[in-house]
């Protein structure tokens, strides 16, 4: 199963300029705890970064600092850790692991942004399968039960 089949192509977005005021509205538009930060090169987004809601009140609110003087791009976390979208789930399990995040864009061969996968996504995901896989046993008890039957 590769991470491209399930992880969610609608991505809400910001610039590194966006202000984070301009950034806070757009989270609660569309009911997200972050934003992937992208660049636009030749009409391809790139993404560059994730800003939270976390990073606003950690960085900025807590401090006391105007919210205003700051962009996206001010605050957003350092390093990106993406993953392709042909990659499995279990490998994004283990990078989202390895790396310590919840949340993780999905970017295409030429690196732009196709999904965001998080943890809960996949949370969601796994609990369904474990579902099918728990529908297994009452079948093969029917199954052995018909078969017996026709045995006898």
């Amino acid at each position: 199963m590769s991470i491209g089949e399930f992880c969610n192509r609608e991505v809400v977005f910001a610039t590194r300029e966006m202000s984070l005021p301009e950034a806070a509205q757009l989270m609660r538009e569309y009911h997200v705890g972050d934003l992937v930060v992208v660049d636009e090169i030749d009409g391809k987004r790139m993404p560059v970064g994730i800003v939270t809601d976390r990073d606003m009140v950690i960085e900025v609110i807590a401090k006391s600092l105007d919210i205003d003087e700051f962009s996206v791009g001010d605050i957003m976390g350092p390093q990106l850790v993406s993953v392709q979208e042909k990659d499995g789930v279990f490998e994004t399990i283990r990078l989202m692991r390895t790396k310590g995040v919840r949340r993780i864009p999905v970017v295409n061969q030429e690196g732009g942004l196709v999904g965001m996968m998080s943890a809960d996504d996949i949370l969601d995901l796994l609990a369904e399968e474990m579902t099918e896989l728990a529908k297994v046993a009452p079948r093969e008890r029917e199954r052995e039960a018909k078969t017996k039957s026709l045995l006898t």
